[in-house]
């Protein structure tokens, strides 16, 4: 296993840099394309969100590995290489592994414990497999750290930790009033449509706000998502669409405005946010979830408006308490990282004892046939009865080395049991290679659509 983990998060990066280095889906898919065009790089894919981009790659050489994807990563990004170096993390190998099952359980998130990263990790692996740049490892990979996420969930406490970025951002508006009494009655927008925004609408309606209006650049995904805010026995709230042009007049109709979409540029402009806030009597409270960012920051000098957005949720956060529980998630963490790196050593093995096994049954077979040839008097159950005792002494010397090289190959630093064993049975190469290319085609056909 040589994985290759190069990112930048809001633990390494100030918000400014985020904003200007993410990445829009089809940009997403170019970067991976050009990740296995370039040499160092056999399978890739990226995990983008509002606070991280993360390059993940099998990699055969680990310095140019760390070279290319940093440069591709600023190329994509379009934030220069010099700019962006300072702010990129690497994690190589079992570290690269313990970094992405710790994401997965919401260790590494900007508010501990929230649980939506395990859809975002979902679609990077999606976006892979969509693209067939994911091969055997990443799909190995991710599907492990779904299970790991969701393992933390269920059997901790972890979700007692932190809040949904949603739910957290909700509260730094409130400052420190129970949400569902601060925002009963309120009439709220939300701007988009996707999984942030959905999250936000649905948080809003069981807070109790008296009417949602979604806004949305594609009407019909607004109205679709009011429609399922007032479904029979859903949330009940008073809820419909508009179009992104009417934003404007809606902003000034609404007391709590939630906005999360894949805009490049500015939604709400500072002059629109002040035309608003004009004349009113209760605060206009802003929470801006997207990244790069849809609010305007001058927003936040405006008399009368209250604006959240990402960096002021990166600070809040650094002060939240701990939980207990997270030390839990932490110990499962590295348990399952010991067990997906001994999985991975001793799968490496395996085409080479494959390909010992199927050199040692040629030998078996032409040492037959070379038999009959001298004994051609041998009757049918004669010939089978010394085929299997042949058969039988092969696999018995073949049966200890074999289960105890995969144990070794499964230890730390035993991969190098592989290589020996080529050597001394002076393996065919393109045998072990093609037995190899077999899995991952196995693999690759078992894990589509499982994500």
């Amino acid at each position: 296993m040589s994985l290759l983990v190069v990112g930048l998060s809001h633990r390494s990066a100030p918000v400014s840099i985020l904003e200007r280095a993410s990445l829009p889906a089809d940009t997403q898919a170019k970067l991976l394309q050009d990740s296995l065009a370039a040499e160092p790089a056999t399978e890739a894919t990226v995990l983008a969100t509002c606070n991280r981009i993360e390059l993940y790659a099998d990699v055969d050489k680990f310095h140019a590995g760390v070279a290319e994807l940093s440069t591709l990563l600023a190329q994509h990004s379009g934030v220069g290489l010099d700019e962006l170096t300072p702010y990129l993390y690497v994690h190589y190998e079992d570290r690269a592994v313990h970094h992405l099952f710790s994401v997965a359980c919401g260790l590494d998130s900007m508010v501990v414990g929230e649980g939506q990263i395990l859809g975002q990790i979902k679609d990077a692996l999606a976006l892979g497999q969509d693209l067939h740049t994911a091969g055997r490892l990443l799909n190995d990979l991710f599907q492990q750290a779904l299970r790991v996420g969701k393992r933390a969930h269920s059997e901790t406490g972890i979700d007692r930790a932190g809040q949904s970025l949603v739910t957290f951002g909700l509260e730094q508006l409130a400052q420190g009033a129970d949400v569902d009494g601060w925002a009963r009655g309120k009439r709220a927008l939300v701007i988009g449509a996707g999984s942030m925004s959905s999250l936000a609408a649905a948080t809003l309606a069981r807070a109790g706000v008296a009417e949602i209006v979604i806004a949305n650049r594609t009407l019909a995904r607004a109205e679709r998502l009011a429609e399922i805010l007032t479904e029979p026995g859903a949330t009940g709230v008073a809820a419909r669409s508009a179009e992104m042009v009417a934003v404007g007049d809606e902003l000034g109709r609404a007391d709590i405005v939630v906005s999360c979409t894949g805009a490049t540029g500015l939604v709400l402009t500072g002059d629109a946010v002040e035309a608003a806030a004009e004349g009113r009597d209760e605060p206009l409270h802003l929470l801006d979830l997207a990244m790069p960012r849809d609010i305007d920051a001058a927003a936040h000098r405006i008399p009368g408006v209250r604006l959240v957005d990402i960096e002021s949720l990166a600070d809040a956060s650094a002060d939240a308490p701990m939980a207990a529980d997270v030390d839990q998630v932490r110990g499962l963490v590295a348990d399952e990282v010991a067990a997906f790196g001994a999985a991975q050593r001793a799968a490496h093995i395996t085409p080479t004892v494959v390909a010992l096994r199927t050199m040692a049954a040629d030998v078996v077979a032409s040492e037959v046939a070379r038999l009959e040839g001298r004994l051609p008097g041998l009757d049918d159950k004669q010939r089978a009865e010394i085929t299997q005792t042949v058969r039988r002494v092969v696999d018995k010397l073949l049966h200890a080395p074999t289960v105890r090289v995969k144990q070794l190959a499964s230890e730390p630093g035993g991969a190098g049991y592989a290589d020996a064993l080529r050597t001394l049975f002076d393996l065919d190469p393109e045998t072990v290679a093609s037995v190899s290319r077999a899995d991952l085609n196995d693999a690759d056909v078992k894990n589509r659509g499982r994500v």
